[in-house]
């Protein structure tokens, strides 16, 4: 059994709790937290006590402040990144999946900054589910493009990009210029492309995707899988895209 301080012997300088009225000590303050965080004490994105300052504060012990950000972080309040500390939720995107889908435009529609950066390329030989996706031969050359894309300096979208290499191969050194994927296949010859069709499913991250992400490894990842075309219908790209969950929501368009 976990002893808690005695009724009225919080701290000095401490927030007191009702202690000993029916309401478990953990709940009073979620929401005392979840006031300040609707009161914009804490602003969205903003990192919060640590649970050590918040059990000096309040007079408890680490487990029971532990108690109360799992129930934030249940209900969407805040999120738990692994070694990084806890933080207030941000507002959601929604991030809109037409048969034209631009991720600066959408992050632009929405009043924020986009942004993004170029982690890996890499070129592998397709294999035969690759391969067919694609529309190329099985073995034949493909380059792989891993991409972070931000919303606010925040991490949104983790994309896989996948590009045939005989149409393509100038894509490595076109990114190392401008991380921009639509202006890498602008200057190889497709100033536009659209989905031709997408799979939405749902699942928990990977450690890597999780840090890369910055979000807790128990909170689901949305995952996309799309092909994406040329107007003649040739096929441009497969992507995998992976959106964090508490950061964007997707919206299917017709």
């Amino acid at each position: 059994m976990i002893n808690e301080p005695a009724p009225n012997d919080a701290p000095a300088s401490g927030i007191a709790l009702a202690r000993g009225q029916g309401v478990a000590l953990w709940r009073q303050i979620a929401q005392r937290l979840e006031r300040d965080i609707a009161g914009g004490t804490h602003p969205p994105g903003g990192r919060l006590p640590t649970e050590a300052e918040l059990a000096a504060q309040y007079g408890v012990n680490r487990h029971t402040v532990r108690r109360a950000m799992e129930e934030l972080e249940g209900r969407g309040l805040v999120r738990i990144e692994q070694g990084r500390g806890s933080f207030v939720a941000e507002d959601v995107v929604d991030y809109r999946l037409g048969p034209r889908t631009r991720f600066a435009e959408i992050i632009r529609r929405q009043n924020r900054e986009p942004g993004g950066r170029i982690l890996r390329v890499a070129e592998v030989a397709a294999e035969t589910g690759l391969a067919e996706q694609l529309g190329i031969r099985r073995g034949r050359p493909v380059v792989v493009v891993e991409r972070l894309s931000l919303a606010d300096g925040r991490p949104l979208v983790l994309g896989t990009h996948h590009f045939p290499s005989t149409r393509f191969g100038r894509i490595p050194e076109l990114l190392r210029k401008d991380p921009s994927i639509s202006a890498a296949l602008a200057a190889c010859g497709v100033p536009d492309y659209s989905r031709k069709v997408t799979r939405i499913t749902a699942r928990l991250p990977t450690p890597e995707e999780a840090e890369i992400l910055q979000q807790s490894r128990n909170r689901p990842v949305l995952v996309t899988e799309a092909v994406n075309v040329d107007p003649a219908g040739e096929v441009v790209d497969l992507s995998i895209a992976r959106y964090a969950a508490g950061r964007a929501q997707l919206v299917v368009e017709s």
